[in-house]
């Protein structure tokens, strides 16, 4: 497995020679030698065949100072990984989300204040879903009674709308039943339907994470506000002023075999995903809770940009004050300790608008700055970025492994040398 992992890097290099540059690791203080130790965390994943590959990206002061591909693109191929590979980001998708709300905040067509219902109609006049006794949930049975206010856009970039993402939970049932899942149901479709479905608490009162649900309806909103499905939104607003230009929702016919494969942990075994399929023709559904295909090179584009206050590839994008909105805790006192992802305590974590933020140091566990920030994919892919030491980084993977988002932290900064 170390064999393959170094083909894999050596493969990668005339790519590098092509788009990005790798600096010295000292020029930005960072050990090269201790640097090594991220190759050494995924090689222990490789040998345990936890994953069939991943890609590690660091970058410091707006420096490259580390990309690898370890391992292979799947495991019935073998073919090396490459730092080119393209992975399905999942909920890595949900800041650029953020990003285009408030690019339209920025323009005067919304604020985060608004209700839902000022886009979706359906959205007004919310109920919550309530157990008759909570020790006897589900025999007990439940009442509908109404929230205490509409449900804004917000309380959804921060995930304390309440809304009901699976059958879990009061509403589970009613959520089952508004058939959310249909096969060839349009964006415009899902979101009259969520928008019918009770919520779980009152808006504003818990954190919950919001799944495939809040960031799909934050999407559309987008559509409505801008005129623009959100396919074209993100290709003219988001990835062709930061060069992203290996960024999809539908991803072309001839670049199918470039993705890595996703594997899901089932009874033990990890068993290979069929790919999704393409969006049927009459059927438009981007998904801006979790649609993006990248790469790890485009992806730092947009990470770089965020930390350059909002500014990338000569262009601006964002103002440096809604990235410092964006990226400031806004849920007060609620944590994040009922994010069901084993091997990462999020304990000392609030949120942003579609990011988590590290209020304490301390409580975590794991090695960070206060006012960090990132999130991760349900496919495997992880990103933060440090304001405070200038430091981003990213891993991409195409089978989720908890532990990784913070082993992999833990590598990077313990090579700090400033």
């Amino acid at each position: 497995m170390r064999k393959q992992a170094l083909l894999a890097t050596f493969a990668s290099l005339p790519l590098l020679a092509a788009s990005l540059t790798l600096s010295k690791p000292d020029e930005v203080g960072i050990s090269a030698e201790r640097l090594k130790r991220i190759h050494d965390v995924i090689q222990t994943h490789l040998d345990a065949r936890d994953f069939a590959g991943a890609v590690t990206l660091v970058a410091r002061k707006g420096k490259v100072v580390h990309l690898e591909a370890h391992g292979a693109l799947d495991f019935e191929s073998n073919r090396p990984l490459r730092t080119d590979t393209l992975f399905r980001l999942a909920s890595m998708t949900k800041p650029m989300t953020a990003v285009a709300v408030l690019m339209m905040m920025e323009e005067g067509k919304l604020d985060l204040s608004d209700p839902v219902s000022r886009y979706i109609p359906e959205f007004k006049n919310p109920r919550v879903a309530q157990w008759n006794l909570p020790n006897d949930p589900r025999g007990a049975g439940l009442r509908l009674v109404p929230a205490n206010r509409e449900v804004t856009l917000q309380d959804i970039l921060t995930h304390t709308a309440g809304l009901a993402v699976t059958e879990a939970g009061p509403a589970g049932e009613l959520f089952r039943s508004a058939s959310l899942s249909e096969e060839g149901i349009s964006l415009a479709e899902f979101c009259k339907r969520a928008g019918g479905v009770p919520l779980n608490f009152q808006p504003g009162t818990q954190w919950e994470y919001t799944g495939g649900v809040g960031f799909a309806v934050l999407g559309r909103v987008v559509e409505i506000v801008s005129g623009m499905n959100l396919d074209q939104f993100f290709r003219h607003r988001i990835f062709e002023p930061l060069a992203m230009n290996n960024s999809f929702f539908n991803v072309p016919p001839d670049r199918i075999g470039e993705i890595a494969p996703n594997y899901l942990l089932t009874a033990g075994k990890l068993i290979k995903q069929s790919p999704p399929r393409p969006l049927p023709g009459r059927s438009e559904f981007y998904s801006g809770a979790g649609g993006v295909t990248s790469s790890t090179e485009d992806y730092l584009h947009f990470c770089q940009m965020l930390l350059d206050g909002g500014k990338g590839n000569g262009t601006r994008l964002l103002s440096r004050k809604s990235v410092e909105l964006m990226t400031d805790n806004a849920v007060g006192d609620l944590d994040l300790a009922n994010y069901p992802e084993p091997g990462q305590n999020l304990r000392g974590y609030g949120f942003g608008l579609g990011v988590r933020v590290r209020k304490s140091n301390g409580a975590s566990g794991w090695l960070g700055s206060v006012g960090d920030y990132g999130w991760a994919g349900a496919y495997g892919p992880y990103f933060w970025i440090d304001p405070k030491e200038q430091l981003i980084g990213i891993v991409m993977m195409a089978t989720r492994v908890g532990r990784l988002r913070t082993e992999f932290p833990n590598a990077v900064y313990q090579a700090l040398t400033d």
